[in-house]
């Protein structure tokens, strides 16, 4: 698969260079060409030292272009940028995003500034015309470099909220391919309460909390419907 990423910060890095290792064509981008080709060689570096690599990375390595190109480049292209500069860099990234699956990774810039009224994913879509997908945004940027992220024996499940079935299976073999296991979510119109937990549990972080603990074991959680 090839992935565009919009973005050459922490999550692209982390992101990117798992799906390199996978054996998928990477690009990313940034307002600075420089630095979007520093990243693009560190990450080449990093995937191919991998020893346990699946697959060996392409000749040509991670790539590195503007956001326009890497919104071309993408089969699949990946949002991971900061809030208050998304507007600008969907714009810059222009109409080639227009029906392409997006995997939206951001969050508000910090877990009091959400707005609930102007959710990431649907303004991304809006602007965009493509299939957003909403994923990623829970963990901070580290746990996307474990291989793979395990706590306490058990995989880590990753919700996915979208509309489009095509978007919303690129995800899930995106978030599979990470090691984690992807999770139905429901729709696009769900990712607002998506971020709106991201907000939440990031406050309970940075004051300390054990936000997963919060949360019952599955088994102690009530009656449900299986699967």
């Amino acid at each position: 698969m090839r992935i565009g990423i919009l973005g050459a910060g922490g999550m692209a890095d982390a992101l990117g260079t798992q799906w390199a290792r996978a054996g998928h064509e990477v690009m990313v981008s940034g307002r600075d060409p420089h630095r979007a080709r520093e990243r693009a060689a560190t990450m080449t570096a990093q995937a191919q030292a991998q020893g346990q690599a699946r697959v060996r990375v392409g000749a040509d390595g991670v790539r590195a272009g503007t956001f326009a190109e890497a919104a071309g480049f993408g089969e699949v292209v990946v949002v991971a940028v900061r809030a208050a500069g998304l507007l600008d860099t969907l714009r810059a990234a222009g109409a080639a995003l227009r029906g392409k699956p997006l995997i939206d990774v951001t969050n508000a810039p910090g877990p009091d500034a959400y707005d609930p009224t102007r959710p990431l994913a649907r303004l991304i879509a809006d602007v965009t015309g493509g299939h957003v997908v909403k994923a990623f945004n829970l963990c901070h940027v580290d746990v996307w470099r474990m291989t793979p992220p395990v706590f306490g024996g058990r995989l880590l499940a990753v919700p996915l909220c979208g509309d489009a079935p095509e978007a919303v299976a690129a995800a899930r073999t995106l978030v599979a391919d990470l090691g984690c296991t992807p999770v139905s979510g429901g729709g696009l119109e769900r990712a607002t309460l998506l971020e709106a937990t991201a907000a939440f549990v990031i406050g309970l972080w940075f004051g300390g909390a054990d936000a997963q603990a919060i949360l019952p074991p599955l088994a102690s959680s009530g009656a449900h419907q299986p699967g």
